[in-house]
C-alpha cells in the first residue's frame, strides 16, 4: 500500500482532515469534446464519490463495479452526492468507448488517468504486467467519499478483489 493511502487510512480512522493530492484527468463531454478536470475541481464544495477500476472492458469492472454505481446513482445522489466518477488508468478514448458499450449515460463520469499520475500520487499502482494478458501498471480497486476535498470514507481492495468498494458499500457508508 502506498504512503498516501497508509496515511489516509489512519486519518480517516482518526476523523482528521486530509486532502487528496492534485491531478488532472481527462474525459469526453456530452458534445464528444475532450475535456480535462482536476481533483480539486471535482471535489471542492461538493460531495464526490471517486471509484477506481483496474481496467475498462475487464470482467469485474464491466459486469459489477461500474454497473453498480450506474444502477445506484439516483440513490447516492438522493443522499447528497453531487458527483460520481470512475477513474481508470486507461486513455480517454477507451473510457468513452467503454461508457458507450455499457450505456453509462450521464450519472457516472468516466475519467482517464492515462499516465497514472493520480494513481501513483495516492500509491495505488497495481502491476499486472506479469500476468498472462499483460495489462501493465493499473490502479487498485477502491471507492472513496470525498467531501469538499477531504476523504471521509475509503474502501481499498487488495489486488483486483471486489469485496467492499461497490455502490452498495457507499450507500451503507452514507
Amino acid at each position: 500500500m502506498g504512503k498516501w493511502f497508509e496515511r489516509e487510512l489512519g486519518v480517516v480512522r482518526k476523523r482528521e482532515q486530509n486532502n487528496l493530492p492534485e491531478a488532472t484527468l481527462s474525459y469526453f463531454d456530452k458534445n464528444d469534446e475532450l475535456q480535462t478536470t482536476t481533483i480539486s475541481d471535482l471535489t471542492k464544495s461538493k460531495k464526490t464519490i471517486l471509484f477506481a477500476v483496474p481496467g475498462a472492458f475487464t470482467p469485474t469492472c464491466s459486469q459489477k463495479h461500474l454497473p453498480g454505481f450506474v444502477e445506484k446513482a439516483g440513490e447516492l445522489k438522493k443522499k447528497g452526492v453531487d458527483t460520481i466518477a470512475c477513474v481508470s488508468v486507461n486513455d480517454a478514448f477507451v473510457m468513452k468507448a467503454w461508457g458507450k458499450d455499457l450505456n453509462v449515460g450521464d450519472d457516472v463520469l468516466l475519467l482517464s488517468d492515462g499516465n497514472g499520475e493520480f494513481t501513483k500520487a495516492i500509491g495505488c499502482e497495481l502491476d499486472l504486467s506479469d500476468k498472462p494478458v499483460g495489462l501493465g501498471v493499473r490502479s487498485r480497486r477502491y471507492s472513496m467519499l470525498v467531501d469538499d476535498g477531504v476523504v471521509k470514507v475509503l474502501n481499498l481492495e487488495e489486488g483486483g478483489a471486489f469485496t467492499n468498494s461497490g455502490a452498495e458499500d457507499m450507500l451503507n457508508a452514507l
